[in-house]
Order: C-alpha cells, then structure tokens, then sequence
C-alpha cells in the first residue's frame, strides 16, 4: 500500500462522505471510490459501510483509520524534520475558527518577521481538532480553544473573549443587546460529534443554570455547515465573539451571551520543540 492511499482513508473518515472527502483531497470521486474498493481488496477487509449520509467505517475500519491516521502523522513528522534541515525550518502553526483572534495572524506576522529564514504554515482545523492534530505531530504549535486535553504538552493560557450567539435575522432575539443562556433554552443548538463530549458541553453550556439540557439540533462538521444551518433558520448557535468578526454575514446576527462563561485559548507545543518554543515567546511578548 501507499501513504497516498493511507491519506485517502484518513480523508473519508473525517469527512463521512466520499464526495465532500474527494474534493477535499483535490480528486474525482469515482477515483476515490476505486482507490477504496482496491484498498479493500488488497487488505481482505470491508473499511466503510455505506449510509444514506455517507459512509461510515466498519469495525475494522475504524481500527484500520487509526492506525492509518497515525502513520501518516508519522511521514509528516519526518518531511518536516527534513524541512527544518532543508532550509531556515518550518513551523506549522494551528488553529481553530477565528483561534485566538486578531493575536493569531499578529503573533504568525511577527514570528515571521523575526525568524525569517522560518517559513511558516497556518493549519486550520474543525471543532477540537487543532489538540488532536498537536498531539498526533500533525503541527508543531497551536491555539487551542480550551477545554482541550492537552497531556504531554507545554501550554501557556494567552486570550480570552465572551460568547456569542448566532441566529438568523429577523431572529427574536436578533437585535437584542445581550441575552442570557437561559432565553436560548426554546431554540434548538448546533452541535458536532466530531469534537470529545466534554467540549461539545462545554460549548453547549450543557447543564444549564437550571439544570436542564439544551434542545439539540442538527449536526455539523464545520464552521461553514454550522453558519449554513443557523442562516436558514434550523438552529442557533453559541460562539467566540471574534467569529462575528471573521465570519460576517448578512444573514446572520450575533448577540452577547450575558452569562456564559468565557472562551479561553490556549497556545501549546511540545516540550523541546525549539521552533515552537520560539513561537510562544513571541506570542508572550504580544500579550
């Protein structure tokens, strides 16, 4: 087998869907569903059973993708230790959404202006994704939106911004100053299963003051799905304040959040990663 088709594994597995996992891979989807089916066979096994949504992995599958997932992290790993001694280096720096705000794009700007010899590689990610990616190797520092496991890493806690909800316009609570968690309870929330439980509830304030749990609406895997879903009215959504900035719409309003606690971004890295450490000290320095 290639790393090649190891990607292509990965690639449907996040995505759920051979389609939407064929563009993101720049490929035709009947060339990655021939690629799947030849997998399959050179390996014995059934990897993804096919749904009305998508696909989704079989048993083996799911033990084939992370084992998958995991050497290609490990290739990456290695084209970016050649990388550093190639040339200046590379620092691969993720992110979530709109990361840590306007100090995301500052603290890239000045780590660039400072270490030019450094190409630098912003990598963005979905829901919790920029932990897994840091742990897993696939970037060598990141801003990661807490609560987040960040075992074995370094981290240093370097903003925070309140909430927000996202409705449509014209919605009731649309124009509203501010609102309480509570005023929200009626409406239904989006949420993922792509990101761990504990910051999905997080994120949902899940439970609510009151003890209840919030009405769950559909599901998304992005940012873009999500923003799709509240425009046409199917569900609100609660986010950082800067995603009204970074992801502004005319369809959509956004309204404090009065009583939610606040976001907390995390930069982190792995212990001895010079680069990396090199980042975080820029990045203290612009705090």
């Amino acid at each position: 087998m290639e790393l090649r088709q190891l990607r292509y594994l990965a690639a449907i597995a996040e995505h759920g869907n051979l389609g939407r996992a064929a563009r993101a891979l720049y490929v035709s989807q009947p060339a990655l569903s021939y690629a799947l089916k030849r997998l399959e066979a050179e390996l014995g096994v059934r990897l993804f059973d096919r749904t009305p949504a998508g696909v989704e992995p079989t048993a083996a599958g799911s033990e084939v993708v992370r084992a998958a997932a995991a050497a290609v992290a490990a290739a990456d790993r290695v084209a970016a230790v050649a990388e550093r001694h190639r040339s200046g280096g590379v620092l691969r720096v993720g992110f979530e959404a709109s990361g840590a705000g306007e100090l995301t794009t500052r603290a890239r700007a000045e780590f660039a202006r400072r270490r030019p010899g450094v190409r630098v590689v912003p990598k963005r990610f979905d829901w919790g994704g920029e932990a897994a990616a840091l742990r897993a190797g696939g970037v060598d520092v990141a801003f990661v939106w807490l609560p987040a496991d960040l075992g074995g890493c370094e981290s240093v806690v370097v903003h925070t911004e309140p909430r927000v909800v996202g409705v449509p316009v014209g919605h009731r609570l649309a124009g509203r100053e501010s609102v309480t968690v509570a005023e929200t309870n009626g409406e239904p929330l989006m949420w993922t299963d792509k990101a761990p439980r504990e910051w999905v509830d997080w994120w949902a304030v899940n439970p609510r003051p009151d003890g209840s749990e919030p009405l769950w609406g559909p599901q998304n895997d992005n940012v873009e799905e999500m923003l799709e879903q509240v425009a046409a009215g199917a569900a609100v959504c609660f986010a950082p304040a800067s995603m009204a900035a970074y992801y502004a719409r005319p369809d959509l309003a956004w309204v404090p959040l009065a009583d939610a606690e606040p976001l907390r971004v995390a930069l982190a890295w792995p212990p001895g990663h010079p680069l990396a450490e090199d980042f975080a000290a820029v990045v203290r320095s612009l705090l």
